[in-house]
């Protein structure tokens, strides 16, 4: 590969090329090189097969949750009271905004189970502006704590790194979820779980 700066190795850099964009090979042999000249391009991926197999990820990054809801089965009402997570990360670069991605995803995670839902009337969405589309605030989320940090570093990926926000928008929903079925016995086959799905079953 070459640049109007010299040449990088291919050999070396398996999934760096020149271009003008963002990630750089922190080397000698490179930092001659401005951030504008690397870019970084994950591996190769495949179509799954027919059995739903195959390398259709670059990588795989796990979170839990368990969650400890009050629920008001008159009402309907469902508070949370508590959430702890433990999550896979790659490798934290920066501790401060790692946290702020957990948390910034378990509560995406908290709407989708409980407020989050765009009521159509004929294909007219009914609740267009955020005074009828519910989101939680921060009234709405408990502290979350974070029971572990996994750090399993990725290695087809930038300093090991992970996306962090994704997971915990995923499996917090099913936690709260679970949570609300336990407190109440009832099956609640949707989400977002709304207060009459609970009075009203």
């Amino acid at each position: 590969m070459r640049s109007s700066r010299g040449t990088i190795s291919k050999q070396r850099f398996r999934h760096v090329s020149i271009s003008r964009h963002y990630w750089r090979p922190l080397t000698t042999e490179t930092l001659r090189y401005s951030p504008s000249d690397v870019e970084y391009h994950h591996a190769p991926t495949e179509a799954l097969d027919e059995n739903g197999q195959g390398n259709a990820h670059v990588s795989f990054a796990c979170a839990a949750h368990r969650v400890v809801a009050d629920v008001d089965p008159d009402l309907g009402l469902v508070r949370i009271r508590d959430i702890t997570t433990a999550q896979d990360v790659g490798r934290v670069l920066n501790p401060t905004q790692a946290v702020g991605q957990i948390e910034g995803g378990t509560a995406q995670g908290v709407g989708l189970a409980l407020m989050e839902e765009i009521v159509l009337d004929n294909g007219l969405v009914r609740n267009a502006s955020f005074t009828d589309y519910v989101i939680p605030t921060t009234l709405d989320m408990p502290d979350v704590t974070i029971a572990a940090w996994i750090e399993h570093p990725e290695p087809g990926a930038p300093y090991g790194a992970k996306g962090i926000g994704e997971p915990p928008t995923i499996s917090s929903s099913a936690a709260v979820a679970a949570a609300v079925r336990a407190a109440t016995g009832q099956d609640l086959p949707r989400i977002p779980i709304r207060p009459a799905d609970i009075a009203l079953a």
